[in-house]
């Protein structure tokens, strides 16, 4: 297995290892992430999940090319490799942590489909990007599409689209598709430990509400809305305010 999970104290980090290949995706390593993802999710420790290489240099240069041509004829096992990267994409998305891609190299087709599906996005000064589909007559799952224009909108989306072309970490920041250009993810990570986890996840269910359509509260919008007013973190918060301490919140 290529892709592990390890933990940093609050901080778990999915670790990509298959430097040999630049970090190219194979089956096993799509269809690993998914039960990853949940296992960070069930560790009540956890605050946050961020998506690396195991060692500096490239994130991950997509699905392998390989492992792909050699089963091209292969109708069951290119169905299962499909269903696996998008069971993959959906898990990273929908994750109740805050999820960050720390890119520290090339980060390429499905690699930059997989830094997209999460909620932020550092880069190295080193870091290169490109979506590169329409090189090899493939189309992106509309699921990813809707990712990539949500985050740099459909003229950006559409020009990394239609010329698989690699930018650098500055164009990348330009448009919108990193938050940060930094050495570390740990500037971003910082103070999103510092405050609420409840607020973080309520929040992260929220904007996905919302990039999927809805402009208006329902029952349940406004009742988490309301209800926070008589939560723990809310007495917490508002009790570390007044103290003039440090908030201490229990996920």
């Amino acid at each position: 297995m290529s892709v592990r999970l390890e933990r940093e104290g609050v901080v778990a980090h999915l670790l990509i290892d298959r430097p040999d290949k630049r970090n190219a995706m194979t089956l096993a390593m799509w269809q690993a992430i998914p039960g990853l993802v949940e296992q960070a999710i069930a560790d009540r420790a956890v605050r946050a999940l961020v998506i690396r290489a195991a060692a500096p240099g490239p994130f991950c240069a997509g699905a392998d090319l390989g492992e792909i041509l050699d089963r091209k004829d292969d109708p069951a096992w290119l169905a299962e490799s499909q269903a696996a990267i998008n069971r993959t994409q959906r898990a990273v998305a929908r994750a109740t942590l805050p999820t960050i891609a720390f890119v520290e190299g090339d980060c390429i087709g499905g690699g930059c489909g997989l830094a997209v599906a999460c909620d932020l996005r550092v880069a190295t000064a080193e870091a290169r990007f490109a979506v590169t589909p329409a090189k090899l007559g493939l189309v992106y799952p509309l699921h990813d599409v809707k990712l990539l224009v949500d985050l740099v909108g459909p003229g950006q989306a559409k020009r990394l689209m239609y010329s698989g072309s690699i930018i650098d970490a500055d164009e990348a920041l330009r448009i919108g598709l990193v938050e940060t250009i930094a050495a570390s993810p740990a500037g971003l990570l910082e103070p999103i430990l510092e405050v609420s986890p409840f607020s973080i996840r309520e929040t992260k269910g929220f904007v996905r509400r919302v990039l999927e359509g809805q402009a208006e509260d329902d029952d349940a919008t406004w009742s988490t809305f309301a209800g926070a007013f008589a939560g723990s973190d809310f007495r917490e918060g508002v009790g570390a305010f007044v103290a003039r301490r440090k908030a201490r919140f229990d996920r």
